[in-house]
């Protein structure tokens, strides 16, 4: 059956993005969904990432008869039919199997976007199987540079075209909730562990079916299929060494478009551009690294003002409707990425979550835009606001 099929059902049933988070919830392990869901220290910047959003109120104008929504977008010389895509989100697998071969196909169908993350749960290879052209790859970037270089061309041979560089993680973070939520790797099969399994069969099922998760894509480098020891490699060798000779050398290295992702700071944006990147990633990694940052919309303007229209901008962190989509955009945003949302969708609802993840936001942004009586993206960002982000 296709997602056509299910759409009218699946509109009235989950509408929104929150009513596939509720079900998600459901149906994944306590340790999945807390580790999708957390963020880290006391989780404030969670909420900041929503409320940001809710101050950005605009003025709408109307009598201007019948009119359709042009949303399609040209970024890096590709069309894609909407400036929304997939954010990167690593151990994929344990929210719910295979969940990378179908955020992949979504995009594929939808002609948006999908990004692949370093630590997903399955590999370029079989991922770009998958995707087409619609292909994005992100990069932790490795200590050794000859695991760079390997990293780089497998994505290149799988069809992955741009490269998205986390500049964010440092080092990892604290993530007390998805601690105390017992996540071990690999998982141990501890009497709640066999309790979540037999609590939530369907994730089970497709679990065994599949295999637990593995970080597939690094144990290529390890020579060792163990998780623990795959983990171990993780948090040894990768991230942690990026500056911006590295960057320097991965924008030699690379056959296409780089982003510098996780960036809030606007001399941190214009020493990209001054470097030769080709974008900018806007994003406080979901909430999840640094709970002393400001939302991601908050630091937007100012990198907006700091570059320009030399290089396009990519927002991500917080996004869960058309609207916020819409906002980010009207702030100077050229692309949007969101990450939890897909992962929602196909946790509640399987291989076509994501299908109806794409047409929430879609949908949604088509919606506002009228309401606000826009017709494309031009014009969104000529629109008068009534709040911004410099009141409170």
């Amino acid at each position: 059956m296709s997602y056509e099929k299910l759409k009218t059902k699946w509109s009235n049933q989950y509408p929104a993005i929150q009513d596939l988070a509720k079900k998600a919830q459901k149906r994944i392990p306590q340790v999945g969904w807390e580790y999708l869901s957390a963020g880290t220290g006391d989780e404030d910047l969670l909420d900041r990432n929503r409320t940001a959003f809710q101050r950005i109120t605009f003025l709408p104008k109307f009598c201007k008869g019948l009119f359709e929504v042009n949303i399609e977008t040209t970024l890096f010389g590709r069309k894609y039919a909407a400036p929304i895509g997939i954010a990167p989100v690593g151990l994929t697998g344990l929210m719910w199997p295979r969940v990378e071969h179908y955020l992949a196909a979504t995009c594929n169908r939808w002609k948006i976007p999908y990004t692949l993350s370093t630590v997903a749960t399955e590999t370029p290879e079989t991922t770009g199987q998958h995707v087409g052209d619609m292909g994005w790859f992100q990069l932790y970037p490795p200590k050794d540079m000859d695991v760079t270089a390997s990293l780089l061309q497998r994505a290149k041979d799988a069809g992955f075209h741009t490269l998205l560089v986390t500049a964010d993680v440092p080092m990892a973070s604290r993530r007390e909730r998805t601690k105390r939520a017992g996540l071990a790797v690999p998982p141990k099969m501890t009497l709640k562990m066999i309790w979540e399994g037999m609590t939530h069969p369907v994730w089970s099922f497709y679990t065994l079916k599949n295999g637990l998760p593995r970080l597939r894509t690094v144990e290529h480098y390890t020579n060792n299929s163990d998780m623990k020891f795959v983990s171990g490699f993780v948090g040894n060798r990768l991230g942690g060494s990026l500056d911006w000779e590295y960057c320097k050398w991965l924008k030699a290295h690379w056959d296409g478009p780089v982003v510098l992702k996780g960036i809030l700071h606007p001399e941190d944006a214009a020493k990209a551009v001054e470097i030769g990147l080709d974008g900018i990633g806007v994003s406080n990694h979901g909430a999840r690294q640094f709970n002393g940052a400001p939302a991601a919309i908050e630091a937007l303007p100012a990198i907006v003002e700091a570059v320009g229209d030399r290089v396009p901008i990519i927002f991500d962190s917080g996004i869960r409707t058309g609207l916020d989509a819409m906002r980010a955009l009207y702030l100077g945003a050229d692309f949007v990425l969101a990450g939890r949302a897909f992962i929602y969708g196909v946790a509640a609802l399987g291989k076509y979550g994501g299908d109806h993840v794409a047409h929430i936001l879609t949908d949604d942004l088509k919606n506002n835009m009228v309401q606000l009586g826009v017709t494309n993206l031009k014009e969104l960002r000529e629109a008068d606001l009534v709040n911004d982000m410099s009141i409170a």
